[in-house]
Formats: structure tokens, sequence, C-alpha cells
């Protein structure tokens, strides 16, 4: 797992974790198990665009690897802020 480290994009994952936190908060016709997803293809986009609209092998692994890590870091959070309270 630490190899995919240096595919993480942290501008990709700050827009997907405030984009995932829309969705799961305001938008109650999204249903939860489809936030992993928009998130990685969100991801994809995004690291496509900041990449000059190339696309290659790595800039597919970065996108994927920023959108998804941007839900496992709001379970992170979310788990650390119940574990407190």
């Amino acid at each position: 797992m630490e190899f995919l480290q240096n595919y993480l994009v942290l501008l990709v994952l700050g827009i997907c974790l405030a984009t995932g936190y829309i969705i799961k908060h305001s938008l109650d016709f999204i249903p939860n198990k489809y936030i992993p997803l928009i998130m990685g293809l969100l991801g994809v986009f995004l690291n496509v665009w900041l990449n000059y609209w190339t696309f290659n092998p790595e800039i597919l692994l970065g996108g994927l690897v920023s959108g998804l890590a941007s839900t496992g870091a709001f379970e992170m959070g979310r788990n650390l802020i119940n574990k407190e309270e």
C-alpha cells in the first residue's frame, strides 16, 4: 500500500472530499453506496484536467487513488469524532 502514496494528489483529494461531503449531506437521492464510485470518477477527471488533458496509466491511478482516499479520509474523520463522543 505504501507505493500508492506516490500517486496521491492532495488537490484532487481535497476537492473530492468536499464534493463527497456535499453529496452525502445534501443530495438525498444519491445512495451512499455510489459515493466512492462518483469520487473515483471525479478524481480521474480532475487529475486528467490538472495534467493538461493527457491520459496515461499513472494519471488514471493517481485520480482513482486520490478520489477513493477522500472517502477513506471522510470515514476516518467521522470515526474519530464519534469515538470522542
